[in-house]
């Protein structure tokens, strides 16, 4: 995927969670164990969202793998040290298609 299809993705994502009651913190943050898309706060949770795009759902839930998981993981882990946070906190994606764009939460279970 192109960058400017994943930053049409990225803003669609946005504009889905402000219109559904989150406060976005960060976008495109960067440790040295990859990214995360985007960091948003809902209810005193914090959301670290993982954006993947396809032309329907299925094809584009696979492209979370169990290596792009850890990544995640581990990205962030270094954003809550480097913030010295100590909150509650899940990683959630969102799935932009032609059609649709689809919140799929705790992508850890």
């Amino acid at each position: 995927m192109s960058r400017a299809k994943g930053n049409l993705a990225e803003d669609k994502a946005c504009v889905f969670l402000d219109e559904n009651g989150f406060m976005i913190v960060e976008r495109n943050f960067y440790s040295r164990f990859g990214e995360i898309d985007i960091i948003a706060t809902k209810d005193e949770v914090l959301h670290f969202v993982e954006v993947k795009s396809g032309l329907d759902f299925e094809s584009a839930i696979q492209n979370i793998t169990p290596r792009k998981l850890s990544r995640l993981l581990r990205t962030g882990d270094v954003y809550m040290k480097k913030n010295f946070l100590d909150v509650n906190f899940m990683y959630d994606a969102i799935v932009v298609t032609p059609q649709d764009v689809e919140f799929v939460e705790n992508i850890t279970i």
